[in-house]
């Protein structure tokens, strides 16, 4: 079973650049902000004075630099001033993608919750999509009626919205150069869809587990279930998913999803324990992806 290596490359601007549009601007705005971090601290400037030269505060540095804000024209040249960038290609490179990155994502039509559109625009510009469920079959992989029956347990205003967006978030699987997407489900979350049955019959329940069939025939995609019989120690781990992109500047990042919000986690020390507890998921308590096929025939039979 292959593994993702644990270190990244590091790159300079021209490696932002050729992302395609379609990947959104959440990465774009994340990678020209660590860009613009390692800058001012190769200049030896400190935050503080940063602020002062786009009449903010420290804080607001600290939350350009972290991509949780757009950059304003005018501040973005101040701080290129600032932080002397006199090459005209560089400067002209950091104000188009500036302005790339400040382009509203399709997402933000719809009235998700903050800390979900950042997962949303994560998700979009991800390379890689590496998940845990143990409830659920993952949202990339979800049917439409699959979808419905789960967000009906919502607010029932909320439900067409709710099925419009995770449809829109599968697009990516139809790209010319899609996401690797490697999905790891529990069986307890397989037996619970083999059970929706609503109205006696069981079309949903089918048409779910067939569409997983269909799916792991694809190149980049790969779906494990992690076996009833696979012990406590990580079965009973609570679901989440680690991001690659394909920015170089940009780390891994793990989304632990919870009730009424996420954590988003980048620090290496998480990023190992997460990609730790994923590859030996995968490598050794997982069903392999043909042993997984054979399951899901087999409950598909059982409809």
């Amino acid at each position: 079973m292959n593994t993702l290596p644990d270190e990244r490359p590091d790159a300079g601007l021209a490696d932002v650049r050729p992302l395609p549009a379609d990947r959104g601007p959440t990465v774009l705005r994340i990678a020209l902000g660590g860009h613009l971090r390692r800058l001012r601290e190769s200049r030896g400037i400190s935050m503080v004075d940063a602020g002062h030269a786009i009449r903010g505060s420290e804080s607001k540095i600290s939350r350009l630099e972290l991509g949780q804000l757009g950059f304003k024209d005018r501040d973005l040249r101040d701080l290129l001033d600032l932080y002397r960038v006199g090459d005209p290609g560089e400067y002209r490179d950091f104000l188009d993608l500036a302005r790339a990155a400040n382009q509203p994502g399709w997402w933000q039509q719809y009235d998700e919750p903050s800390w979900f559109e950042t997962y949303i625009g994560l998700e979009q510009g991800a390379s890689v999509v590496r998940c845990y469920e143990n409830q659920y079959i993952p949202g990339l992989l979800q049917t439409e009626d699959y979808a419905r029956n789960i967000v009906a347990l919502g607010n029932k205003r909320e439900i067409p919205d709710r099925v419009a967006v995770r449809l829109r978030r599968q697009r990516i699987l139809d790209r010319p150069d899609p996401p690797v997407i490697w999905a790891v489900i529990d069986e307890v979350a397989l037996l619970r869809t083999a059970r929706l049955r609503p109205g006696g019959n069981s079309r949903i329940a089918r048409e779910q587990l067939e569409h997983l069939l269909a799916l792991s025939e694809r190149r980049n995609v790969t779906i494990q279930v992690l076996p009833i019989t696979a012990g406590p120690a990580l079965s009973t781990t609570g679901p989440f998913t680690l991001l690659r992109f394909p920015v170089p500047q940009l780390p891994d990042i793990v989304y632990v999803e919870q009730l009424t919000g996420a954590h988003y986690l980048d620090k290496p020390a998480d990023l190992q324990q997460y990609r730790s507890a994923m590859d030996l998921m995968c490598a050794v308590q997982a069903q392999q992806p043909e042993d997984t096929n054979a399951l899901l025939c087999e409950l598909i039979d059982g409809l």
